[in-house]
C-alpha cells in the first residue's frame, strides 16, 4: 500500500509507515448497492400524436338534404315574379266588381265572381311554395319536368291569361263596374310574367333574324 503522508511504500501488515512514522489507517470497503442505469429521457411526443386522429365523417349516399332558407338563391326575376304572385294571390280575395244602382250597392271578389279563378289561386300557391323550396335547397330533392325559367314562365303566363279573361268578363247589368281588386290583380299578373316573358320574347326575335 502507499502512505498517504509521504507516498512511500508500506509493507503488508505494518501499522505505521517505515519512512515517516505515520499511522496506517485501514479503510473498510463499503458495499454499495448497484444503481439502476440512468437513461437519458427522450423528447416528449407531440400532443397531437398522443392519440390517434378521429375518423373523418363521410357523407352517406342517398341521405336527405337539409333545408336551409337562403334568399340569395333567388335571381332578380325570381324575386319580382314571387312578389307579384303574392300580390295576385291576395287580390283574388279583394273586391273585383261593384254595383251602384239606385239604392243598391254591392261588391264581389274575384273568386266569387269567377269560379275559374280558383285555378289561379292554386297556381299562385304552387309558385310560392316552389320558390321557397328553391331558396331552401341548393339542389331540389325532386326532378322538375322543365328547366326553372320555362317552368316559372309558363305558370305566370297561365295566370296572366286567366286574370285577363276574368277582368274583361265583367258581369252584366246596370251600374256594374270594376273595383280595386281587379286592377291590382291585372297589374300583378303582368308584373309576375314580365321578368321572364320579356327576355324570352327578345331571344326569340334575335333567333328569328
Amino acid at each position: 500500500m502507499i502512505c498517504t503522508q509521504c507516498e512511500g511504500v508500506i509493507p503488508q501488515g505494518a501499522t505505521e509507515c517505515p519512512h515517516c512514522g505515520a499511522a496506517v489507517v485501514v479503510a473498510e470497503a463499503v458495499a454499495t448497492e448497484p444503481t439502476a442505469p440512468q437513461t437519458t429521457p427522450g423528447p416528449e411526443p407531440a400532443p397531437w400524436a398522443a392519440a390517434p386522429a378521429a375518423p373523418v365523417a363521410t357523407p352517406v349516399s342517398g341521405g336527405t338534404v337539409a333545408f336551409k332558407f337562403d334568399a340569395k338563391r333567388w335571381s332578380q326575376a325570381d324575386r319580382i315574379a314571387g312578389g307579384a304572385t303574392l300580390v295576385l294571390l291576395i287580390s283574388l280575395f279583394l273586391a273585383w266588381f261593384k254595383v251602384s244602382y239606385l239604392f243598391i250597392s254591392a261588391s264581389a271578389s274575384g273568386l266569387s265572381a269567377h269560379g275559374f279563378l280558383y285555378l289561379v289561386l292554386i297556381i299562385c300557391l304552387v309558385v310560392l311554395a316552389y320558390l321557397v323550396l328553391r331558396a331552401g335547397y341548393e339542389q331540389l330533392p325532386f326532378k322538375l319536368p322543365l328547366a326553372h325559367e320555362p317552368l316559372l314562365l309558363i305558370a305566370t303566363l297561365v295566370n296572366l291569361v286567366l286574370v285577363l279573361i276574368a277582368f274583361l268578363d265583367k258581369p252584366g247589368g246596370p251600374g256594374v263596374g270594376w273595383d280595386f281588386g281587379a286592377f291590382l290583380a291585372l297589374v300583378a299578373a303582368v308584373v309576375a310574367a314580365a321578368p321572364l316573358g320579356i327576355p324570352a320574347i327578345k331571344a326569340r326575335r334575335s333567333a328569328a333574324k
